[in-house]
């Protein structure tokens, strides 16, 4: 089966159309079982800007998009509004399968309104372990929430902004047998290897928010059986191991994959 993760488009004063239209080609090409847009799809929770959003989505040919909010959706009361121009972001729990495998996808709302640091709660996280215990360790169990879930290289203060209550989301997800959490938020691309938990972050897919990687990307992700194959994706460029970037990776050096 086959995955894309999308995040951080910030649809707003730094959006970048033409790379988002791109995008869009190429994703449609990949038919994918399931679009994962990992928040921030807007830069300040605008009203104008979640229709822009809601409409630019609607190009995909993916029946299956997974949307959920980021930070910056819920900023200017945009928690109000958020589930009105995404509906679908009710659905918490997906099931895809074909004839050799069994994926679930549980996606978290991690925003708290008006600040950039985010949450799993006490309640979200009983919620995880109840869903989770339900299926046996046959099915790949992959979570996705928009803020990182634990620090990654060149994104500052990531103890501040990340989840706040980490420790306690790494303890339900590594006893319940996840095999991969997908992050967004801070525009990084990396892959963090915790025994069998992989967790993948993507940087921004059409905006000029970069951070560490000064390219728009998106994660391919490649399910069979229990292995799972994760690509970085240039819009318009290279694709190549997500675990090459962290191979190559160089404090305070640019890094450049499209050429």
């Amino acid at each position: 089966m086959r995955f894309v993760q999308i995040s951080d488009l910030h649809v707003g004063g730094l959006f970048k159309q033409e790379a988002f239209n791109t995008l869009v080609e190429e994703i449609n090409e990949l038919k994918p079982d399931a679009i994962i847009i990992s928040g921030d799809l807007t830069d300040e929770g605008l009203i104008f800007q979640f229709k822009k959003a809601s409409d630019e989505l609607k190009k995909f040919t993916c029946p299956h998009l997974l949307i959920f909010p980021g930070n910056h959706d819920y900023r200017h009361t945009g928690y109000l509004v958020f589930k009105q121009f995404f509906p679908s972001s009710s659905k918490k729990v997906y099931e895809f399968k074909n004839d050799r495998d069994t994926v679930v996808i549980l996606t978290l709302d991690t925003a708290l309104p008006d600040r950039d640091e985010g949450e799993v709660g006490d309640s979200q996280n009983l919620w995880i372990n109840e869903i989770l215990k339900t299926y046996d360790n046959n099915v790949i169990k992959i979570v996705a929430m928009h803020h990182h879930l634990i620090a990654i290289p060149d994104t500052g203060f990531t103890n501040l902004v990340g989840i706040l209550d980490s420790g306690d989301a790494l303890r339900t997800l590594t006893e319940n047998n996840v095999s991969l959490v997908l992050c967004g938020h801070k525009h990084r691309p990396w892959l963090w290897n915790l025994g069998n938990l992989k967790i993948a972050y993507a940087g921004t897919s059409s905006s000029w928010r970069y951070r560490g990687i000064f390219e728009d990307t998106y994660n391919i992700i490649e399910v069979k059986g229990k292995d799972i194959h994760i690509d970085i994706k240039i819009v318009g460029g290279n694709k190549f191991p997500i675990s090459e970037l962290v191979k190559k990776y160089q404090p305070e050096k640019r890094l450049v994959f499209s050429k």
